[in-house]
């Protein structure tokens, strides 16, 4: 007579490392990892945002990049299956999966802030598209075009308008005396 015993899923920590580029559209970014994990059929207790920050040297020419924290559960090989999709995924530029002896599931589940990537994710989106709409909306340098210049009739009366309107309070200039000889 044989029993299988079962392990208890183990608790794990992984940071995801995503490029400037990915993260400008972060909704798909947060839902690819989501899909990475439930591919490798994890439980997730927590994710947040960890940093965005510089990098210590470029990776895929790439100078910045922003790191997601993620606390799951997994059973057996789930670290490696996890591992082998970043690799093979062109949106995660590195991943690190190591196990969180330190924690008990409960503070994993403290640390998450998945309300937090949907309002960031929500902002970043209203940000590329206002940036978007600049650029549609011909946002220009230099000067300004030749209709929206004052013409050259035009520029006196303005120049009368601006004037005060107590023009007797304003001393009298005097008219220079000419010298004669």
């Amino acid at each position: 007579m044989t029993t299988e015993t079962t392990a208890p899923p183990r608790l794990y920590e992984c940071m995801f490392l995503l490029s400037q580029a990915e993260a400008a559209d972060f909704s798909a970014a947060i839902g690819h990892l989501d899909e990475i994990l439930s591919r490798s059929e994890c439980e997730v207790l927590a994710m947040r945002k960890w940093d965005e920050r510089r990098l210590a040297y470029e990776i895929d020419k790439q100078k910045r990049g922003v790191y997601i924290l993620c606390y799951f559960t997994a059973e057996g090989d789930a670290a490696g299956r996890i591992e082998r999709e970043c690799g093979l995924s062109e949106h995660v530029m590195r991943v690190l999966v190591v196990r969180a002896d330190h924690m008990t599931i409960d503070q994993a589940r403290a640390a998450d802030d998945r309300e937090g990537l949907a309002v960031e994710a929500k902002l970043r989106a209203e940000k590329a598209e206002a940036a978007e709409g600049d650029r549609r909306g011909g946002a220009r340098l230099g000067a300004p075009e030749p209709e929206e210049r004052p013409a050259s009739d035009e520029a006196p009366a303005e120049k009368a308008d601006t004037e005060p309107e107590n023009a007797e309070e304003k001393p009298a200039e005097k008219p220079a005396e000419a010298k004669s000889e």
